[in-house]
């Protein structure tokens, strides 16, 4: 089985946007949207503004990869959860540092930044934001 492996230079320019959670605001609707894109999905508008998002939020739904890619079968299973941040962005992101039986829907998470997978021995190590259970202080 063979496995795609991604080119140095696109983890490089990825990495702004995966690393810092940058994502669009558009300047005509006034949406905010996660990946970040130059058109906005909500109404079209060229010339979205990048934008750090907030780095809490609360988990809307979720779900436990049990049956990955290909690429992921070593992490399997993994929860992937849609987390509304502080701001009502939308994010897709894998949950961490958590027991998939005390996930629940509205917990409050935060950004932190950790590794997704690895291309091989040799190959590329990738990182970037998952969202953890928020830590009270």
């Amino acid at each position: 089985m063979s496995v795609k492996v991604r080119s140095v230079p696109r983890v490089w320019r990825e990495r702004k946007i995966k690393y810092r959670l940058i994502g669009g605001k558009c300047p005509n609707c006034g949406k905010s949207f996660y990946p970040y894109r130059d058109n906005c999905p909500y109404c079209g508008f060229k010339g979205a503004k990048e934008v750090e998002l907030p780095r809490e939020g609360k988990v809307i739904t979720y779900t436990v990869i049990r049956a990955p890619p290909a690429d992921f079968t070593q992490y399997a299973p993994y929860p992937i959860a849609l987390v509304e941040l502080k701001d009502g962005t939308r994010v897709i992101a894998q949950l961490t540092d958590v027991n998939i039986e005390d996930i629940r829907t509205g917990m409050s998470v935060e950004a932190v930044f950790r590794k997704y997978r690895e291309q091989g021995e040799d190959g590329i190590i990738e990182y970037g934001i998952k969202f953890r259970p928020l830590l009270k202080s």
